[in-house]
């Protein structure tokens, strides 16, 4: 019998990645192929099959792409600190981490006691077990050596614009010139998530509005990138499977709103 899940309704929607990661892991060419979410889902009892649609292999090209800008300050700074907000069940310290480096997993109590169930802390990973929303726990991440890489994927769009706005406001004030990774859906993608497969089997719905990132700047944030799934960084696409090198960025030119309505971005804070 495999572990039973008791989730709040949107911290529920770690699955759906996590499903994503492990059907990815175990094709042929995989983007990611991390085995560890296979394992996971094989040790949890949850109805995955009901997950379904291209939301699934979206957010491994989404993962991809945050995986893209960690490995790249990890690079330059192989000592630095990382900071995860809304880990869920993610691996990405484990897939990307250094020996030298500090990591944070933050994530609410209910999502941090699932967690601790498969992944424990050591020397260098520390989870966090608070909501982004939450201003005690910057004091902790503060009190290790900078340099300083913040990434939240899939969680900031389940929020109110007025609180994501704090959440980069306490980021900048506190870790100015730090990088901080995150993504953001425009109108056309939200109000068509009552007609995505994956939603449909559950109950929360996203509700930050984001037509253009760049607007954020009048936050204190510098846009340094903007990313679509089919304008992935270039050294990333080229690893890619044909199906997404050459399928997305002709489905972005067919479909423009399925596509670059959805955006995964860096900023620098301060």
């Amino acid at each position: 019998m495999g572990k039973p899940v008791e989730l709040g309704a949107v911290q529920e929607t770690l699955l759906i990645p996590l499903y994503g990661r492990a059907l990815d892991a175990k094709k042929r060419h995989p983007v990611l192929g991390d085995a560890k979410a296979a394992e996971l889902v094989e040790r949890i009892d949850y109805d995955f099959a009901k997950f379904r649609g291209p939301a699934l292999s979206g957010s491994v090209l989404r993962s991809a792409i945050f995986d893209g800008w960690v490995r790249r300050f990890l690079s330059a700074h192989p000592a630095g600190t990382v900071v995860e907000l809304g880990t869920g069940l993610n691996t990405r310290a484990q897939r990307l981490g250094t020996d030298r480096m500090h990591w944070f997993d933050l994530d609410l109590p209910d999502t941090v006691a699932l967690r601790r169930e498969f992944f424990a802390d050591s020397g260098r990973v520390t989870t966090i077990s608070a909501s982004v929303l939450d201003p005690e726990w910057l004091d902790q991440v503060a009190g290790t050596a900078g340099p300083y890489f913040f990434v939240s994927e899939a969680v900031l769009l389940y929020l109110a614009e007025d609180q994501v706005r704090e959440v980069v406001r306490r980021l900048a004030d506190r870790f100015p010139g730090s990088g901080f990774a995150f993504d953001t859906g425009g109108r056309a993608m939200m109000r068509n998530q009552d007609r995505n497969p994956v939603f449909k089997t559950l109950t929360a719905r996203m509700q930050w509005e984001c037509d253009d990132p760049r607007r954020l700047e009048e936050w204190g944030l510098r846009l340094e990138e903007s990313r679509t799934f089919a304008t992935p960084q270039p050294e990333l696409a080229r690893t890619w499977p044909a199906r997404y090198r050459y399928g997305l960025p002709l489905l972005a030119r067919l479909l423009p709103p399925l596509i670059n309505t959805y955006k995964i971005n860096l900023f620098t804070l301060g």
